[in-house]
């Protein structure tokens, strides 16, 4: 017989390990049969057996707190619940699911039973109520309010509702302590995070998690509000040409579900967002019943898709691989972003050398560096203030505008400039095999029209005018098509490029899909590759034009990052795409060669009318 104290040792060595195993390492299950099974459970009753308190099981505990000091929405109250489980140990920063719409005793039911049974991490559950602000903020119960935040809040596809729960939400949470002094600890990696909501909830909770997949990898959506709102209708769309993002979705909704007409059928909404989704190769299930705009059925089988959404944790939530011909085009499989290990204050005027190497300007530094191969950025010329953008010529001369003093300027070798032409605040440039220049000047402010320069041997002329915010230019590979970006709007303009080197035929031509917030495609530089396609630098990320004037993919850049302000083709094969939002620079290697203007033109293969 062992003696007592070791018998003693043993049995706290074994409870010790059961409470850490089951916490990380999850029971996986078979994701089709579980699929299956919420699908024949959908209409079962409620609660849900593993939504129902069971008093076998450690109960968690829940917190309470308010923000009513936002700064991203001012003026408004929100409440907020905060769901600690009993296994929780501050030492294990715990896993997180954000429920929108608040965070109730059956949701706390639910995690009770499933954390016991080792079937999902232990994870503290965050609720958020949308805010008001309230006429008469100390009339409670029966307070009246200027404003109602749910739609705004949560219907919105802006990063506004994202910044609001990751720098405002969660630190608030996390300030708060259970009964025994145990402070709120969540993981800082974005798998170990999900989202859940209904209706309006269920489109912010996919929001948190397309905006910011940095930070959030699992979404529930229960009668996802997917309608013409503020732009749900649009997800689809995106969700088909952007880059897959490593989200896994669950989606539930039922087949008469039309909350308003007006806005359009929530039911159909959600099929083409699945559609979307399973074309795009995301990991993404669904439950569709007959049902009304009734969140109850999602209640019910909430516990099942809890276990499917954290199947496998803490494998991490995986990009699928998208059906989207351009995207298989212009993108390798498993090559993603890389970013040069150094920060810059304002990066800008992206080009590229015969080379491959990449120059850039930064002009609070008032430096140009130079990008090798090795991807050290070193400095080039210290000459570079006020450089806003630069191009490489046939002779290897590197030339910049300098808006603040309304010059152009060629640097030489040794990293000195001289002037080139005065009397314009230019922001794109190109020069072209034959030496030819030409810059966008947008105009120095908002509703003075923008110009179109061209330099030669001549000097200098005016070869376009009455652009909003002129700011990237490029040439088709073949030289017949010039090409003008507006920042402000969603437009590119294209013009056909006469043996005279004027312009004509101009046309709003590359129509770009713009963000909510601002509400303009923030186009800030152009690229094209040797099969045509256009390269837009952008705020939602590079978008890409075919021939024909339409987005066909959008490469979105690793997040947390700003819009993209700068990009080119560089690397020794040209296949390297050399992108920045000013203050980090990525790189990744692409299928297809970019061209360079100072190349000797090079013909096209037309795509036809399509």
């Amino acid at each position: 017989m062992l003696p007592l104290r070791r018998l003693m040792l043993w049995f706290a060595l074994l409870l010790v390990t059961l409470s850490i195993v089951p916490a990380q390492a999850p029971r996986p299950v078979d994701a089709n049969a579980l699929v299956e099974k919420i699908q024949r459970e959908l209409s079962g009753p409620f609660p849900p057996e593993d939504g129902k308190p069971n008093p076998s099981v450690p109960h968690g505990e829940f917190l309470q707190g308010t923000i009513a000091d936002s700064k991203i929405y001012p003026g408004t109250e929100n409440g907020f619940v905060v769901y600690v489980p009993a296994q929780y140990d501050p030492a294990k920063p715990a896993c997180l699911l954000v429920k929108l719409d608040g965070f109730g005793a059956y949701e706390g039911a639910v995690l009770d039973n499933l954390i016991a049974k080792n079937e999902v991490p232990v994870m503290i559950g965050v609720g958020i109520v949308p805010g008001t602000i309230w006429k008469d903020p100390a009339g409670a119960p029966k307070r009246a309010a200027f404003r109602y935040n749910r739609s705004y809040e949560f219907d919105s596809l802006n990063d506004h509702f994202p910044d609001f729960v990751l720098t405002e939400l969660l630190p608030a949470a996390q300030k708060l302590k259970t009964r025994d002094g145990r402070p709120v600890r969540l993981s800082s990696s974005g798998n170990d995070h999900a989202a859940t909501g209904a209706s309006t909830g269920g489109i912010g909770s996919f929001t948190l998690a397309w905006r910011r997949p940095d930070q959030f990898t699992r979404v529930y959506s229960v009668i996802g509000t997917f309608v013409s709102m503020r732009g749900g209708h649009e997800y689809p769309a995106l969700i088909r040409k952007t880059d897959p993002k490593p989200i896994r979705v669950f989606l539930e909704d039922g087949s008469t579900d039309a909350w308003n007409l007006l806005f359009g059928s929530w039911y159909d909404a959600n099929l083409n967002l699945e559609s979307a989704l399973a074309f795009s190769g995301y990991d993404v299930a669904h439950a569709w019943g007959t049902h009304g705009h009734d969140g109850r059925p999602g209640q019910v089988i909430f516990p099942d898709v809890m276990r499917w959404l954290w199947r496998d944790y803490p494998a991490p939530v995986a990009s699928g691989i998208s059906n989207n011909s351009t995207l298989q085009e212009i993108t390798l499989p498993g090559e993603s972003w890389r970013k040069i290990p150094r920060s810059f204050q304002d990066a800008a005027g992206l080009a590229a050398g015969a080379k491959g190497e990449v120059y850039l300007s930064d002009s609070p530094a008032a430096r140009i560096y130079r990008i090798g191969a090795d991807g050290k950025p070193a400095v080039f010329s210290r000459q570079g203030a006020g450089v806003a953008g630069e191009a490489f010529g046939p002779d290897g001369t590197l030339y910049g505008v300098v808006p603040a003093e309304k010059k152009v300027i060629a640097i030489g070798a040794q990293g000195r400039s001289r002037t080139v032409a005065e009397g314009i605040a230019g922001r794109g440039i190109v020069v072209t095999h034959d030496g030819t220049i030409y810059v966008s000047e947008p105009g120095a402010h908002s509703d003075m029209p923008s110009r179109v320069w061209r330099i030669g041997r001549e000097g200098k002329k005016i070869v376009d005018q009455g652009l909003a915010s002129a700011s990237g230019v490029a040439l088709s590979p073949d030289g017949s098509l010039f090409y003008v970006a507006e920042k402000t709007t969603k437009w590119v303009y294209s013009y056909v490029v006469r043996p005279d080197g004027s312009f004509g035929d101009k046309q709003p031509y590359f129509w770009l899909h713009m963000t909510d917030v601002p509400n303009d495609s923030g186009a800030e530089d152009l690229a094209v590759d040797t099969h045509g396609n256009l390269y837009v630098a952008t705020r939602m990320g590079i978008q890409v034009c075919d021939q024909n004037g339409r987005v066909r993919a959008i490469l979105p850049l690793p997040t947390p990052s700003g819009p993209v302000r700068g990009l080119c083709f560089a690397g020794e094969g040209f296949d390297v795409l050399y992108v920045t939002d000013g203050t980090q620079v990525f790189t990744r290697r692409l299928k297809v060669r970019g061209f360079a203007p100072w190349e000797s033109p090079v013909a096209v293969p037309s795509a036809g009318p399509g």
